[in-house]
């Protein structure tokens, strides 16, 4: 059983991006820009479809977001790779959550299919990420599965979601 709580707030997501959270040179978040959630709503060890783990966050919607004018153009929409970024950030912060020392590394995903947009209009993003496999070694790894829901609705499917921890070179 973690420590820490199973939901998290906007704060307490800014804390773990400054490396309050878990520690010095332990899993943190990217800071704004960059961080892809408002909230993580659950997040386990042991729940999800496989019980190895999940985790569960969202991010409200508005017209104004910074990439929403650049990606494209008179066509706005949220690029594809930030999606898959949202859930890489997910699948690290629930490794740091179980307490696991090291920062935090995307080191892959097997398949990712888009099949639909995030535009300025829609209200709600939700991440949804559920592990098929944990590694506990010298690397500490998370391999999971996750898709993305704009108002409910599946708009990206991730496979094979590898995130590892090491520990920080002095």
């Amino acid at each position: 059983m973690s420590q820490y709580p199973t939901s998290f707030d906007k704060e307490a997501l800014l804390k773990c991006a400054r490396g309050e959270l878990f520690g010095p040179g332990n899993a943190q978040l990217p800071e704004p820009p960059m961080l892809m959630m408002d909230r993580i709503t659950e997040v386990s060890a042991d729940g999800g479809e496989n019980g190895k783990g999940h985790i569960t966050a969202e991010l409200d919607i508005s017209p104004d977001l910074w990439f929403f004018p650049c990606h494209f153009p008179g066509n706005e929409v949220m690029p594809g790779c930030l999606m898959l970024d949202g859930l890489w950030q997910l699948t690290g912060f629930n490794l740091g959550w179980r307490g696991w020392q090291g920062q935090g590394f995307a080191l892959g995903v097997g398949e990712v299919k888009n099949s639909g947009m995030v535009r300025p209009d829609r209200k709600l993003v939700t991440y949804e990420v559920t592990f098929t496999r944990v590694i506990d070694r010298k690397l500490k790894m998370g391999v999971a599965d996750g898709r993305v829901l704009a108002d409910g609705e599946v708009v990206c499917e991730a496979t094979g979601l590898k995130v590892g921890l090491a520990a920080a070179k002095s």
